[in-house]
C-alpha cells in the first residue's frame, strides 16, 4: 500500500507522532509530504519513511504536485494536518486522522453545525472545499477533518471522552479509536538502560516553531533561555554537564556555554538519540508538550515542566494540575501572577511572547524568574525515588489507552479488506 503522510507544521509534537505511526507501518510505501519544522523533523528521522517530499502548499506548482501524489496513493495519514486531510478527501482518498490534542481544539460552533458543513462539502476541487469551510476557525477545521476522515485516532487526555461522545451523537463520521501514547514505542523499547549518563541535566525545548513562534521571530522565549542557561550553571554546581536539545539548535545554530566550571551543549538530536539521553540523564526539564512527556513516562522518567512557550502548554499543564507533574511545573504566573493569559490559541501565545520579552529585558522580573525556577528545581531534585515513581504512575493512569500498534493493526487490516489484525 502506498501511504502519503503529513503532520501539522507546529512544533515537533505532530511530526514526532507521524514518525511513530510510520515506524509501525514498515510493510507499506510511506511517503512524507510537508515543509517547515515538520519536514526538518522528518529529515532528521529519515529512516522512518521511504520517500520524503519537502513541499510548500503556498506554492501553486508544489500544491499541484501534492495533489498528484494524493491522487495516486492508496491511503493518507494526517497528524492534525487539516489541509492535508481535506485535499485527500477531495482526491477521493481514505484518510486516517491522528490527533494528540483532540480535547484542546476550541470551537464556537456545536458539533452539528460542523457536521452539516462536512455533509454538504463540495468535492469538485480543493479550492471549492476550502471556500466551503472558510467560516470555520483553524481549530474547528481540525475537527471537520476528523468528521471527513475514514478513521479517527485520538490520543487519550482529559476531555477526550466528552468530545468523542458529542461527535458520535451526530450518527455519522469516522470510526473513532481511542489510543494510548502516540510515540515511537519500538525506539523506547530498544533504548539501552542503566548506562552511565553523558549529562547531568537534559533541557528539552521541543521544536518551538508554530504559527507565531520562530527561531528568529517572536523568539523571546529562546532569548530568555539564552540569558538563563549561564545562570543555571552558576546556581547549580551539581549540573556540570547540561544538554539543551531541540529544533532551535539544528545545523549552524549548535553552540555551547562554558560557565563557572560547567558546560551546556545546545544540540538538535535525532529522535532515538534523544530517547537514549532521556533514559539515562538523571534530571530533566521539559517544555510541556505531550509527545515528549509520553516518551519520558514510557522510559519511567518524570521531568520537570518548563514555562509555557504557547497556549497549548497552558492547556496541558492546567488539565494535568491534579498530578505531581502539573503541580511542579514552572509557569510564568510565578513571575507575573496577575497577568492573565487569554483563553485563545493565537492571543494566548502572543501574550506568552510578550511576557517572555518582559521577563528577559526587565532585571527585576528576570531575577524573580531565576529565583522561582530555582525553587522549583530544588523541590524537583529533592523528590525521592518513590515520589518520582508515583508521579509517573499517576500520569500513566490519566493518559493511558490501547496501544497504538493495536489501533493501527485494526485500521490497516480493515483497509486491506481482510480481517482486522489481532
Amino acid at each position: 500500500m502506498r501511504i502519503v503522510m503529513g503532520a501539522q507544521n507546529c512544533g515537533f509534537g505532530p511530526a514526532a507522532e507521524l514518525v511513530a505511526v510510520s515506524r509501525l507501518l514498515p510493510g507499506h510505501h510511506r511517503v512524507f509530504v510537508g515543509d517547515g519544522v515538520a519536514a526538518s523533523f522528518a529529515r532528521r528521522n529519515a529512516d522512518a519513511f521511504d520517500v520524503i517530499h519537502e513541499m510548500s502548499r503556498s506554492e501553486p506548482v508544489q500544491a499541484a504536485a501534492l495533489d498528484g501524489l494524493l491522487a495516486s496513493c492508496d491511503q493518507v495519514v494526517s497528524v492534525m494536518d487539516a489541509e492535508l486531510a481535506l485535499r485527500a478527501v477531495v482526491a477521493g482518498r481514505p484518510v486516517v486522522m491522528v490527533d494528540s490534542l483532540y480535547s484542546f481544539w476550541r470551537t464556537e460552533r456545536p458539533p452539528a453545525a460542523i457536521g452539516a458543513l462536512c455533509a454538504s462539502l463540495p468535492r469538485t476541487s480543493f479550492a471549492a472545499a476550502d471556500r466551503h469551510l472558510a467560516v470555520l476557525s483553524p481549530h474547528e477545521r481540525v475537527l471537520a477533518a476528523h468528521l471527513l476522515a475514514h478513521h479517527s485516532v485520538v490520543q487519550n487526555f482529559p476531555g477526550v471522552a466528552g468530545r468523542t461522545a458529542a461527535f458520535a451523537a451526530l450518527g455519522s463520521g469516522p470510526v473513532t479509536h481511542l489510543s494510548g501514547p502516540v510515540i515511537d514505542l519500538a525506539g523506547v523499547r530498544d533504548v539501552p538502560r542503566g548506562g552511565a549518563p553523558e549529562y547531568d541535566l537534559l533541557i528539552n525545548v521541543g521544536g518551538f516553531k508554530n504559527f507565531l513562534l520562530d527561531f528568529d521571530v517572536n523568539n523571546d522565549y529562546l532569548r530568555l533561555l539564552d540569558r538563563w542557561i549561564p545562570d543555571l550553571l552558576r546556581d547549580w554546581p551539581r549540573f556540570r554537564r547540561v544538554l539543551v536539545c531541540g529544533g532551535p539548535y539544528g545545523a549552524h545554530r549548535e553552540r555551547s556555554h562554558e560557565i563557572a566550571g560547567g558546560r551546556a551543549d545546545c544540540r538538535f538530536l535525532p529522535q532515538r538519540a534523544l530517547l537514549r539521553q532521556v533514559a539515562t540523564v538523571p534530571h530533566q526539564l521539559l517544555a510541556p508538550g505531550l509527545t515528549a512527556l509520553h516518551e519520558a513516562l514510557a522510559l519511567g522518567r518524570l521531568p520537570l515542566g518548563l514555562h509555557e512557550q504557547h497556549y497549548a502548554h497552558v492547556f496541558t499543564v492546567r488539565r494535568l494540575g491534579s498530578t505531581l507533574f502539573g503541580r511542579s511545573a514552572g509557569r510564568f504566573a510565578d513571575v507575573l501572577p496577575r497577568h492573565r493569559i487569554p483563553e485563545d490559541d493565537v492571543a494566548g501565545t502572543a501574550a506568552l511572547v510578550e511576557i517572555a520579552s518582559r521577563v528577559r529585558t526587565d532585571d527585576t522580573l528576570y531575577a524573580r524568574f531565576r529565583r522561582t525556577l530555582n525553587e522549583r528545581i530544588e523541590r524537583y531534585v529533592a523528590l525521592t525515588p518513590a515520589e518520582l515513581r508515583h508521579g509517573v504512575a499517576e500520569l500513566r493512569d490519566v493518559l493511558g489507552g490501547p496501544p497504538l500498534s493495536s489501533v493501527l493493526a485494526t485500521i490497516f487490516g480493515e483497509e486491506r479488506g481482510g480481517a482486522p489484525a489481532a
